[in-house]
């Protein structure tokens, strides 16, 4: 999935076009929030930024993405008319892949996307985290329970990710649904305790990794174990 952050509805829709002619899945977005609101239900394999944009300017929102580990890793491509030297320089400083210039070829700009993509999927496709035999390959997304690959949904797979990036430490309900579900709900952290409950049953023998500290929340063990 490629995300287009584009407040210009001719541009964008000229690039979803030409994305989804070449095979990918894309989504545009005209304002930040509405990406940040999509952040919340599907992280993109790559996203498409331009700088001028209402609400807020693209480099704040790029710098936003690469300070939250949920978001850090997502390859960024800025597409935007600022043509100066300083404007390319701070744009790849901020944490941009790569930066290109308007008027742009469509068919150069899917090429970098492809190239862009081949590089971050080399990189990241055997990363992994574990606890114990319980794996997490984050560039696939897969996660492996000794030798067998569990399904989950996404925020099955966010959740243990979380706790699991977070080995050791103590996560109370509310935090996970601040950090997961995107919002701080009275009365709802019981959507957590049926995750959890679901994460474990999915896993099997391994669901035991994941611990409930009484009165608190949960965790995953620590860093030796």
């Amino acid at each position: 999935m490629i995300y287009i952050l584009e407040d210009d509805q001719n541009i964008r829709n000229f690039v979803l076009y030409a994305l989804r002619n070449s095979g990918f899945q894309a989504e545009g977005f005209e304002y930040p929030s509405e990406l940040y609101t999509a952040f919340e239900k599907n992280l993109p394999d790559l996203l498409l930024l331009d700088i001028m944009l209402p609400e807020e300017d693209g480099i704040s929102v790029l710098k936003k993405l690469k300070s939250e580990r949920k978001t850090e890793k997502i390859p960024v491509i800025i597409l935007t008319a600022k043509s100066t030297e300083y404007d390319k320089v701070t744009g790849l400083d901020s944490g941009a892949d790569d930066y290109v210039t308007k008027p742009f070829g469509i068919m150069e700009l899917i090429s970098r996307i492809k190239a862009l993509l081949r590089r971050t999927g080399e990189k990241e496709h055997d990363e992994y985290i574990s606890a114990g035999k319980l794996k997490i390959f984050t560039g696939r997304h897969e996660v492996f329970a000794g030798e067998n690959k569990v399904s989950l949904t996404l925020k099955e797979y966010e959740l243990l990710l979380k706790l699991m990036k977070n080995k050791g430490s103590v996560f109370s309900r509310d935090t996970l649904l601040h950090e997961i579900w995107g919002y701080n709900f009275i009365g709802e952290s019981r959507t957590v305790d049926v995750h959890i409950r679901t994460l474990r049953s999915k896993l099997g023998e391994y669901g035991e990794v994941i611990e409930t500290i009484r009165g608190v929340g949960y965790k995953i063990g620590g860093e030796n174990d």
